[in-house]
């Protein structure tokens, strides 16, 4: 599938630069907008998707979910210190996150909602991650909206079928993209935004080109590059790529390797890279990724992914979707360098590339600090809302935006 990018690329916005001029005051509805973000949502004509991109949806039944707290409550976030503008309103907690089970395909699938009202966000989380990754931002973007984060099938504490019994075709982004677009029809019961991480990026756009009336638009988070895709190989290389695998799947190779990245030592290295501020790598997080991967059947699934090395990459997804896109890109990202994600800038769909600085591989870990909550809410607001029907203002800085009606 061919890519199309638009002949002059946008200019890229920086963090640091649209930060000076947020300040901690209500803003009306109507009216230029005071931050200085170059553009604004046009809504798209939508349109059926075609029938060779339809997928059926599987039979599937959502259960009772059962209560817990937030692991981050908002009172553990840092408070700029007060200045001359008058104080906003008193704060409320954040809103109870619950755990349910889903069942796809006869599958159970777990996944994790909080909020009442508002617009409904499903956060996708990327490979070897699960729900819980999310687990500081989702009482936070509760406040205003709907929020559920789902276990993809295969990762965290989603039911893991063995490839080798139901087919090495299984774990793809179209089945996984089928899988988070039957959850909107069945457990959010609405269109959505998709807020996406790593490979769950590709999931988003996979779900938004399959089935477009499902998603009303898309942030990407530092999304794969998907660099050992077997198109980006040199032609005197994919042989030795096809038997790599071959060995990994079908030698005591592999899971002489997983056992070896399956430890809380390795695990925590790993974040370590992937993080620019290590001090974010706590045991607790290294404890979230590791566990579900020891479950029967995880290293199975280790193994089918990494050889994965087909499928769709994101510029041959970006001119098919009919949504506004958001791409936010951590600046010390190791594994997707910023550099090769600036091109994704220049895609029509593309309504803004933000770079974040002194961030890397992983930027929701930074959701709920002073530094990048509002980053997220103005750029939803922004990008994603006709402006002249959206209410929003600024809590002290750190809130997150109050999106009163959001329309498209």
């Amino acid at each position: 599938m061919a890519s199309a990018a638009s002949p002059s690329p946008r200019p890229v916005a920086s963090l640091s630069a649209r930060r000076s001029a947020t300040a901690p005051r209500a803003v009306a509805a109507a009216g230029p907008h005071p931050l200085g973000f170059p553009r604004r949502f046009k809504p798209s004509t939508g349109g059926a998707p075609r029938s060779s991109q339809r997928v059926a949806a599987s039979s599937s039944k959502a259960e009772p979910v059962e209560e817990r707290t937030p692991v981050a409550p908002l009172a553990d976030v840092p408070v700029p210190a007060a200045d001359a503008s008058p104080p906003g309103p008193s704060l409320e907690p954040p809103p109870q996150v619950s755990t349910g089970t889903w069942k796809w395909r006869g599958y159970n699938i777990r996944y994790q909602q909080a909020g009442t009202s508002g617009p409904a966000l499903v956060l996708i989380h990327g490979f070897g991650a699960n729900s819980d990754h999310w687990r500081k931002n989702i009482p936070v973007l509760a406040m205003t909206n709907r929020v559920y984060a789902i276990d993809l099938i295969g990762y965290g504490y989603s039911d893991k079928p063995n490839p080798r019994e139901i087919g090495e075709n299984f774990y793809t982004f179209e089945t996984w993209g089928e899988q988070l677009n039957t959850f909107c029809a069945e457990v959010v019961k609405s269109d959505a935004f998709f807020i996406c991480n790593s490979i769950g990026g590709l999931v988003g756009l996979q779900a938004a080109v399959m089935e477009p009336q499902k998603c009303k638009g898309i942030v990407l988070l530092d999304i794969s590059l998907r660099m050992l895709h077997i198109k980006k190989q040199p032609w005197f290389g994919r042989p030795f790529i096809k038997s790599f695998q071959s060995l990994l799947r079908n030698t005591i190779v592999g899971k002489v390797f997983f056992n070896a990245v399956a430890t809380p030592e390795s695990v925590k290295n790993i974040l370590c890279q992937c993080y620019h501020d290590t001090s974010a790598v706590t045991d607790e997080l290294v404890q979230i990724i590791l566990q579900p991967g020891l479950d029967p059947g995880a290293v199975d699934v280790f193994l089918e992914f990494i050889c994965y090395s087909g499928g769709p990459l994101p510029e041959e997804l970006l001119p098919l979707v009919k949504c506004p896109v958001l791409v936010a890109w951590g600046e010390k990202d190791p594994w997707e360098p910023v550099e090769l994600g600036r091109a994704y800038a220049s895609f029509d769909t593309v309504e803004d590339f933000v770079v974040l600085p002194d961030v890397g591989h992983c930027p929701q870990v930074l959701f709920v600090t002073v530094e990048f909550s509002p980053l997220l809410s103005i750029a939803i607001c922004l990008v994603f809302c006709n402006f002249a029907s959206c209410d929003y203002c600024f809590v002290c800085l750190y809130l997150s935006c109050r999106m009163k009606r959001l329309s498209l």
